[in-house]
């Protein structure tokens, strides 16, 4: 049988500060993942209610520029340069 993975404690508070530091609503930001989601995707997201598929994590970090290691893992801080 699988495991369920840990989910990173600080994923929603990370979420929100990349949109947050791009400018965006959740409606565009959601747009901007293309990952078939909406902006109450994105809402759940920051409140730490959901979590994005493994596509959407890796679209966050390509978009906001940093590795994803920095998204998921709770010891490293973001580094945004936006």
């Amino acid at each position: 049988m699988g495991h369920a993975r840990r989910r990173p404690k600080r994923l929603a508070e990370k979420l929100l500060q990349i949109r947050k530091a791009l400018g965006l609503s959740q409606r565009e930001m959601a747009e901007r993942l293309d990952c078939n989601v909406d902006h109450y995707h994105v809402s759940k997201y920051e409140r730490g209610r959901s979590e994005p598929a493994l596509k959407g994590l890796l679209n966050y970090a390509r978009i906001a520029g940093v590795e994803m290691a920095q998204i998921i893992d709770d010891d490293e801080d973001l580094t945004l340069d936006l």
